[in-house]
Formats: C-alpha cells, structure tokens, sequence
C-alpha cells in the first residue's frame, strides 16, 4: 500500500515544478494532495491544519518534506481525519483516499462551447481568405496559408513567374 502512496506522492511533487525529481515535495503541493485525495474535508481536517502538520514534520528551516516526513504528517492528519481508530489502521485509511490520484487542473484546456464561441472557432464554416489558411481536417497552414509564396526559380534574379512567359507568347 505505500508504494501505491509513494507513487502519489512523487506525482504531486512533481506536479508544476520544473525542477523537482519528486523526492521531496514542497507546502503548495502538499496541500493540493491532501484536497485533491479527499484527506482535507472542510471539517475534521481543514487547510489550517494541512499547514501546521506540514511545519511540524519539516525540518528547521527546509521548504520541502521528504516522503518519511510525508508518512508522518499523514499519520497525524489520519488520526484527525479518522477519530477514535488505532494509527495503523487510519494511515491504511489515508493510503486508500490517496489510491491512483493524480493532480486534478479543473477547466483547464477545456474549450468553451457557449453562444457563438463554437461558430467562430469553426473552420469548416470559415470563407473568403480566411478559410485558405486552414486545411480539410481544420489544422492551420501556417505562414503558407498567409502568404502567397512563389518560387523563385527563374533565370534572373527575383524573377518569380517560372514558366509563365510562354503561356503569355501563346495567348497572343
């Protein structure tokens, strides 16, 4: 069950820190597993409580908490969390709450569909230049599809109309 706990852990320490190995997880991070494992309810265990259980098991004048440290913090918010049971079986509680979670990002990157929104962001509904610059399936060209690119192949330097002389002799 810890190692199922250790995984938790590692993925919420690394959660929006570039430069975390998820050894260590710091206060911001500890209190979003708690939230989003369900370990801070709102009324056994509140965010004030997160925090001070979170400076009590740090050291002196660290930032962060090793997962040693974590397993005591959660054993002290387990038996808040969970009153009247032994500490073994509120820590195999707090275990079970953190089960498989990952940090949750709630409406983010999710597009919004209200009102017009969806007519404009559309593109099979696109006309006139504008619908140029996207292809069948919607994705953008890119400068291609803003600018008209002509190859610059012809005899002469900055000539740009290869091939077109000779049409222009015949439709005389």
């Amino acid at each position: 069950m810890a190692s199922e706990a250790e995984k938790t852990f590692k993925r919420f320490a690394v959660f929006g820190e570039s430069s975390s190995s998820g050894v260590e997880i710091n206060n911001k991070n500890f209190s979003k597993l708690c939230k989003d494992c369900g370990i801070m309810d709102g009324k056994m265990v509140t965010s004030t409580d997160v925090d001070i259980v979170f400076s009590k098991v740090k050291d002196k004048n660290a930032r962060t908490i090793t997962f040693a440290q974590f397993q005591e913090a959660m054993k002290e918010l387990g038996q808040k969390r969970f009153k009247g049971k032994n500490p073994d079986e509120t820590l195999e509680n707090i275990y079970k709450l953190m089960e498989g979670k990952d940090p949750a990002t709630p409406g983010v990157t999710k597009a919004t569909t209200v009102g017009g929104v969806s007519r404009l962001t559309d593109t099979s509904k696109y006309t006139g230049s504008h619908k140029e610059r996207f292809d069948e399936s919607g994705k953008g060209k890119g400068i291609a599809g803003r600018e008209e690119r002509s190859e610059n192949s012809g005899y002469v330097s900055a000539y740009k109309g290869a091939g077109t002389y000779d049409k222009k002799k015949e439709s005389k």
